[in-house]
């Protein structure tokens, strides 16, 4: 089978913590739905921020491949943590929409009448048309997640990371961002990170579960005994809804799973 990512046996580490990610393999493949859990300070993020060339491995190796062929990168949207956003910065929903247009032009040089349609057609599709010349700064923290998506997904993406998009999710659009999430994956490959996996089992065809090493599952049948496996360390409850776990629970002391998040860049 084709594989748009291969990582091969990847460790990351920083100076204050040398071994974030230790011996990482993943295959990620076309029109992939992958779900990646973990507790915090697991090395989610810095996994995510090493497939975006944002971090070099330490060690090992990640291939990028499309149609089959190796390619030297991918066209990858991303739809960051909303404490990762500067929202004073002073720029517009439009503005912000087209960013994500990955285009050969020089600074100064304007967008296209095309270009600028499509952004608004984008902005619909978010429901954010009415906003496009709205400051960031001015936006809830729902409107903020769709204009982002909207900037991740402008340009058609070959793969899609979404950093924990359900911590400032708005509750009225939920069900229509899951809904065009499910759309977006026909043609794209996603890769959704979430402390949360009552939210994410429902949407994903696969699951990681990443804690300085990573344990993938194929699949989205996952049982409480997996989790407990994967987890080692961190006694966790389940509450099930139907046949799939619907969430993790049980903070207690001395767990690094209930810790702030520990990762530097």
């Amino acid at each position: 089978m084709n594989k748009i990512i291969e990582i091969h046996d990847v460790s990351v580490g920083y100076k204050n913590k040398p071994d974030v990610l230790k011996n990482i393999n993943l295959d990620v493949f076309p029109n992939d739905f992958l779900g990646i859990i973990g507790p915090n300070g697991g090395g989610k993020t810095t996994l995510l921020r090493t497939i975006l060339g944002a971090i070099k491995p330490s060690k090992g190796k990640i291939i990028f491949s499309k149609n089959g062929k190796t390619v030297r990168q991918l066209n990858i949207g991303y739809l960051p943590q909303i404490n990762k956003i500067d929202k004073n910065f002073p720029i517009s929903v439009m503005e912000v929409i087209l960013s994500g247009l990955t285009i050969n032009r020089s600074f100064l040089s304007s967008y296209t009448k095309q270009q600028k349609d499509h952004a608004s057609d984008i902005a619909s599709q978010m429901g954010v048309l009415d906003l496009l010349h709205r400051p960031i700064g001015q936006l809830s923290g729902g409107q903020l997640q769709r204009t982002l998506l909207g900037r991740a997904i402008v340009d058609s993406p070959d793969l899609l990371i979404l950093d924990e998009p359900n911590s400032y999710v708005d509750k009225r659009f939920e069900s229509n961002f899951y809904n065009i999430l499910e759309t977006i994956n026909q043609n794209t490959s996603i890769i959704l990170v979430s402390h949360d996996i009552g939210t994410i089992l429902p949407l994903v065809k696969n699951i990681a579960c990443v804690n300085e090493g990573l344990h993938y599952h194929s699949g989205r049948n996952i049982s409480a005994e997996w989790l407990e496996r994967t987890y080692t360390s961190c006694p966790i409850e389940l509450i099930t809804h139907g046949s799939f776990p619907h969430r993790v629970l049980d903070k207690h002391e001395g767990c690094k799973c209930c810790d702030d998040d520990i990762e530097s860049p």
